[in-house]
């Protein structure tokens, strides 16, 4: 798992116009994590969500997601269900990635529901940076046009902003985001 996820930091990578090692140098020691996610049938999947909205906080995320509808990608305000394709991986950009792009690229919200007469699992890899890693708008993509979006920060506190209960319905993204006054002058 961990040479796909390289080879797709390194395309990635490339798509920017950053050499393709670029991700593999500023992620340090590198970080992977692997969740086994069991959801049982629900009789009223109405009223139930497996798992709640949110953004992926590492770099990317490599999912196995099994023969059962469950995942749903926000599109356009509404919710997607992406159907499993068998024996196919599905790929989502976390929050570092976005950052790291200047929002080139986005990180995807998404959401898990449950099933009414089936249960579901699904095994995502989570694949990001080093606690001690800088994390920063790459400083080739950013420029008059293109001012940074993001301040740079030590990825361990955005996962220590990340577990803690500080969120209040806002991505950890809007923690770090610059604000730029308008070119109106209001």
């Amino acid at each position: 798992m961990r040479a796909l996820i390289l080879r797709l930091l390194a395309a990635v990578s490339e798509a920017l116009g950053l050499d393709s090692s670029y991700f593999d140098r500023i992620f340090g020691k590198h970080t992977q994590l692997m969740d086994i996610m069991y959801y049982p049938p629900c009789p009223n999947p109405d009223i139930t969500l497996g798992t709640p909205r949110h953004s992926d906080a590492r770099g990317i995320t490599v999912l196995m997601q099994g023969e059962v509808s469950g995942l749903q990608v926000l599109r356009n305000g509404k919710w997607v269900a992406v159907e499993p394709i068998p024996n196919a991986l599905v790929v989502n950009m976390g929050d570092q990635l976005q950052v790291v792009s200047n929002g080139r690229f986005r990180s995807v919200e998404h959401r898990a529901v449950t099933n009414a007469s089936t249960a579901r699992i699904s095994i995502p890899t989570f694949y990001g940076p080093s606690e001690d890693a800088f994390i920063a708008p790459a400083a080739p993509l950013v420029d008059e046009q293109h001012p940074a979006l993001y301040k740079g920060y030590k990825f361990g506190e955005f996962m220590r902003i990340f577990w803690s209960q500080e969120l209040k319905n806002k991505s950890v993204l809007d923690h770090f985001k610059i604000e730029y006054p308008d070119n109106n002058g209001e």
